[in-house]
C-alpha cells in the first residue's frame, strides 16, 4: 500500500497538516505601464501554451514568501497531484519539465496532457531526480515537498535560480491559511496562471467552475441527506470533518455532514457515533493507499456496520481522493456527490 504526500508526519497527521486552507495568494505586480512605447509591449513569439514574455515580471505571494518570475516558466515540476492538475487545466503541459506524486489517477480531459509530462517519481522524487529535469520553477501542493530530503528548500532553491511557489492549502504556518472556500482554491489558480503567463485562462477556468458550483447548489440533490465522509482506518475511521474540502464538498450539495463538528479538514471520528447516527449516505474515498473497495469491504463484513442503513440499502459513493484536496478537482468532487445522492432511492 502506498504512502500517503507528506511522509514526514504520520499518516493521522499528515491530512490535519498538509491539507489545512492556508493563505489566499495574490498577483503582486505585473510589468508595463501606459507610458510604454507600444513596440516594447509587443509580446515575443510564443510557444504551444499561447505564453508571452511581455507581462513579466511577476510577482507571486504564498505563505508569506514573495517570488518574483521574470519570464514564464519553461521547465516547470509540479510535486502533487493538486499542483499537477492546476498546470494540466491552465493548459501549460509544454511548459512542464516534470511532475511527481499522484494520488489516484489524473482526470480523464488532462490525461493526454499528462502523459506528454515527463513522471520524475511515482512518489516525492529525490533531490538528484528533481534536480535532473533541470527545473526553472518548482509548484508543490504541500510543504513536505519542499523538504532538504525531496526537491530542497525553498530558501536553497531560490538560492539557485530555481523560482518556487507552495499552495496556499499547504502552507506550515497555520496563522496564514484563510477560511476554507472554493473562493480560496480559485484564488490559487489565479494565481498559478500569472506564474504561467495564462491569466485569462486562469479567469475562464474559475468562472466555468463558479458556474458549475451554482448548478450544484441549485439542485440541492443533498438537501436532507446525512452524510459520513469516510477517508481510511478501520479500527480508527479517519472522517471528513467541517474545516475543508470534505466539508465543503458536502455542503456544496446540501448535505449535512454527520462530522462537521470537528475541526479541520480530516479528524478521527469513531463508530459509535456514526452507528449513532445512522447516516441516510457514506462516501467511500478512493486513493492509491486504501481503495474504496476495501472500505466497502471492511463496512460490509463488519457485524455492526453492515447493519447501517447506508450499507444495508448499498448507499455507498465513491470519490476520487483527488476530488477533496484544494485544486481543480473539487469541483468535480461535489458534481459527483450530487449526481450520487440524486440516484439513491432515499424515500
Amino acid at each position: 500500500m502506498r504512502s500517503r504526500p507528506l511522509p514526514l508526519f504520520s499518516t493521522t497527521s499528515i491530512r490535519r497538516t498538509g491539507l489545512g486552507i492556508v493563505s489566499l495568494a495574490t498577483v503582486l505586480a505585473l510589468a508595463g505601464c501606459a507610458g510604454e512605447p507600444e513596440a516594447d509591449k509587443t509580446a515575443s513569439e510564443p510557444g504551444q501554451s499561447g505564453v508571452a514574455d511581455a507581462a513579466y515580471p511577476v510577482t507571486i505571494e504564498s505563505c508569506g514568501r514573495s517570488t518574483t518570475l521574470d519570464a514564464p516558466p519553461t521547465r516547470a515540476v509540479t510535486l502533487n497531484q493538486g499542483a499537477t492538475e492546476v498546470a494540466l487545466a491552465l493548459g501549460v503541459a509544454d511548459q512542464m519539465a516534470g511532475t511527481a506524486y499522484i494520488d489516484d489517477q489524473v482526470a480523464d480531459q488532462w490525461a493526454d496532457a499528462y502523459a506528454a509530462v515527463p513522471v520524475l517519481s511515482a512518489e516525492y522524487p529525490t533531490g538528484e531526480e528533481f534536480l535532473a529535469a533541470e527545473p526553472d520553477f518548482a509548484y508543490a501542493s504541500y510543504v513536505s515537498a519542499f523538504d532538504r530530503e525531496v526537491a530542497g528548500t525553498q530558501d536553497d532553491l531560490e538560492g539557485d535560480g530555481i523560482a518556487t511557489y507552495l499552495s496556499p492549502f499547504g502552507c506550515e504556518d497555520k496563522e496564514l491559511r484563510p477560511a476554507p472556500s472554493f473562493d480560496a482554491v480559485w484564488d490559487e489558480i489565479d494565481t498559478v496562471g500569472a506564474a504561467f503567463g495564462v491569466p485569462e485562462r486562469a479567469a475562464e477556468l474559475r468562472t466555468a467552475q463558479e458556474d458549475a458550483l451554482a448548478a450544484v447548489a441549485d439542485e440541492a440533490s443533498g438537501e436532507g441527506v446525512t452524510v459520513l465522509w469516510y477517508d481510511s482506518g478501520t479500527k480508527t475511521p479517519l472522517v471528513g470533518a467541517g474545516d475543508g474540502g470534505p466539508g465543503l464538498v458536502i455542503e456544496a450539495t446540501g448535505a449535512e455532514n454527520i462530522f462537521a463538528d470537528l475541526e479541520g479538514s480530516w479528524a478521527d471520528g469513531n463508530w459509535e457515533d456514526v452507528v449513532e447516527a445512522d447516516p441516510d449516505v457514506i462516501v467511500l474515498v478512493d486513493a492509491a493507499w486504501d481503495a474504496a473497495s476495501a472500505k466497502r469491504e471492511h463496512l460490509e463484513n463488519d457485524p455492526v456496520l453492515s447493519k447501517l442503513t447506508a450499507v444495508a440499502q448499498g448507499r455507498l459513493i465513491t470519490i476520487a481522493y483527488s476530488e477533496s484536496t484544494p485544486g481543480v478537482r473539487m469541483v468535480d468532487g461535489a458534481r459527483h456527490l450530487a449526481e450520487g445522492i440524486a440516484a439513491l432511492d432515499l424515500g
